[in-house]
């Protein structure tokens, strides 16, 4: 029987050659579409506070609820199978609302997911296993835009990558369901330990807390980059991915 958390992990790595492989173009898509620059970095800023903010709320609907893997396979599919419908979007406005969908698709999931492979790595260690999690991740989020690149290298377009990533979608989500029907219980993987009492959180945490919101405060999105790089002919699109 397979690992729920190598399940998981195949599924982290085949939704990130997804998603990422489409977001190492949506910059130049978009320019493409005849979007502005202010277009493109608030698309993709909302975006991402959407794909962040809506978590609070995903996270507590899926503690009260404990319908974790409803709400994680609900939130995958948002999240992946808006990819290749962006190789439809004949307008900026339609990409747009379809990379804010994609970003609240993960957000949805992203909480739920987390909830039951923390359930599931207790018994190694949660460092490792949400470490060998992360692992699978960047593998995928390196792959797609690899993928992307070499379709455009070989003459594709746009269109065509955005259509390629159905196939990792659809692995993604099969190996989503696979888990699911062979471990509909994550929480019952986890062994019982005695509540622990805590009194707030160390000043620490509020240190770094306030360190990380002022680098997001300056991090520019990809997407943006990308749109430059295409407007001004500074590289070939193959090589923007």
């Amino acid at each position: 029987m397979y690992d729920i958390r190598l399940l998981l992990g195949l599924v982290s790595l085949f939704a990130d050659m997804t998603y990422e492989g489409s977001r190492s173009i949506t910059g130049q898509y978009l320019a493409l579409l005849g979007a502005s620059a202010t277009v493109v970095g608030f698309v993709s800023g909302f975006g991402e506070l959407v794909g962040y903010g809506l978590r609070l709320v995903s996270g507590y609907f899926s503690d009260r609820t404990q319908k974790y893997w409803t709400i994680t396979i609900m939130g995958y599919a948002l999240n992946l199978f808006i990819v290749p419908l962006l190789a439809l979007a004949g307008r900026w406005e339609i990409a747009a609302i379809l990379i804010v969908g994609e970003r609240m698709g993960k957000a949805i999931r992203t909480p739920a997911r987390d909830a039951m492979l923390s359930h599931a790595t207790q018994s190694i260690g949660r460092g490792w296993g949400f470490g060998f999690h992360e692992a699978m991740d960047q593998i995928g989020a390196v792959t797609g835009p690899l993928i992307v690149a070499a379709i455009l290298y070989f003459k594709g377009n746009y269109q065509t990558g955005f259509g390629i990533l159905l196939i990792p979608a659809l692995f993604a989500l099969g190996i989503l369901l696979t888990a699911r029907i062979l471990y509909p219980r994550p929480r019952d993987l986890e062994v019982n330990n005695p509540k622990i009492q805590t009194k707030g959180l160390h000043q620490a945490f509020w240190l770094y807390l306030a360190a990380v919101g002022m680098v997001a405060a300056g991090y520019a999105d990809f997407p943006l980059i990308a749109y430059h790089f295409k407007r001004v002919a500074l590289a070939p699109d193959t090589w923007i991915p």
